[in-house]
């Protein structure tokens, strides 16, 4: 009992962090990270605006992740490169600006940022703006202190991968980045069976926020493939981020089913989806590298309308379930600093809905 108690103690200071100095947070993160005003925080990435949905979709759809976040009891840090500056937190006129860059992406100035992209996004200064994709929003939202993160879906092994060799650096950043993300799974145009096995390699625990295990298929909740771990409940998913902090220097994959209302269209889009892919291969898109995903978006979108609708959905979902489980982290870790008894995670009727 001792030790748990001294584990768990550890643990909490382990997910005490004090953002970088090169950081510029908001006002409403900065308190949140703060001890004295200390807050949950869920992290948001920036390429769904800067590329992923067209204008003015894309700003409706940021603006309503954070007001969700905010709902449920958090604080929502958007993460992106404005002017040479890595921020944390967004004002309206700084998500308005991403937003515009999708006005027509044929003239799209903005970066896809990830881990590799962000010195040289910043060093370009002045007028540039980079959309950081979930790796590089765990770079920047680990940097800060922030440990749950919200997607609509990770990247992760490309179709046909055996000879492009084109697997997303989502899946190394999760390896190595502390961060837990919520997701619906990998985007559906991936290869979900060998982005599984690449996760196991690198070590990321995969937990999906169902009953039975089963890992979503992005639009759809069936995949037909299951992952050892399953748990519908806030604080069941809070103290497993707590114990993970023991250093272990791995993300964590939170794999949240897209809402039923919508697995039915699901079916639809994810064979939109096979079209897609099999004309960016005959098209020779293939091949190019970080333009390929929005290359597949925007051909989805013009295949079937209907996928914004349910893209928007699911990434609300998961922006509300990190909230929850965000909420409910931070009640625990406040336990922990505030009592020297042991603490235990019985009594689980948090439930996650």
């Amino acid at each position: 009992m001792v030790r748990s108690t001294r584990l768990l103690r550890q643990a909490a200071q382990a997910l005490t962090r004090t953002p970088h100095p090169t950081l510029s947070l908001s006002p409403a993160v900065r308190s949140a990270l703060t001890p004295a005003t200390r807050a949950p925080l869920v992290a948001l990435e920036s390429t769904i605006i800067t590329h992923g949905l067209p204008y003015p979709y894309n700003l409706e759809v940021a603006q309503e992740l954070e007001q969700t976040v905010v709902d449920h009891g958090a604080v929502p840090a958007t993460i992106a490169l404005l002017d040479g500056k890595p921020l944390v937190g967004l004002e309206q006129q700084q998500l308005e600006r991403l937003a515009q860059c999708a006005i027509d992406q044929t003239k799209n100035e903005a970066i896809k940022a990830s881990r590799r992209d962000i010195a040289h996004v910043l060093a370009k200064g002045k007028g540039t703006v980079g959309g950081t994709t979930v790796s590089g929003t765990m770079v920047l939202a680990h940097m800060a202190g922030i440990k749950i993160f919200a997607t609509g879906g990770i990247g992760g092994v490309h179709q046909g991968a055996e000879s492009t060799m084109d697997i997303s650096a989502d899946l190394t950043e999760l390896g190595r980045t502390p961060v837990a993300v919520f997701c619906s799974g990998p985007k559906s145009i991936l290869d979900i069976p060998r982005t599984l096995e690449v996760l196991e390699t690198f070590g990321v625990s995969v937990t999906t926020l169902n009953s039975t295990g089963e890992f979503p298929a992005f639009y759809t909740s069936n995949s037909g493939l299951y992952v050892p771990y399953a748990g519908s409940n806030a604080q069941a998913a809070a103290s497993i981020l707590v114990n993970a902090q023991l250093g272990l220097q791995s993300g964590q994959v939170f794999a949240n089913p897209i809402p039923t209302e919508f697995d039915e269209i699901g079916a639809k889009i994810q064979q939109c989806v096979e079209q897609a892919v099999r004309e960016s291969i005959e098209q020779g898109v293939d091949k190019r590298g970080k333009e390929v995903t929005p290359w597949l978006l925007k051909r989805m979108a013009e295949l079937i309308p209907e996928s914004k609708q349910s893209n928007r959905a699911l990434v609300v979902n998961n922006a509300k379930k990190a909230a929850q489980v965000a909420v409910e982290l931070h009640r625990l870790e406040e336990d922990v600093r505030r009592s020297n008894d042991t603490h235990a995670f019985g009594g689980i009727d948090s439930t996650v809905s």
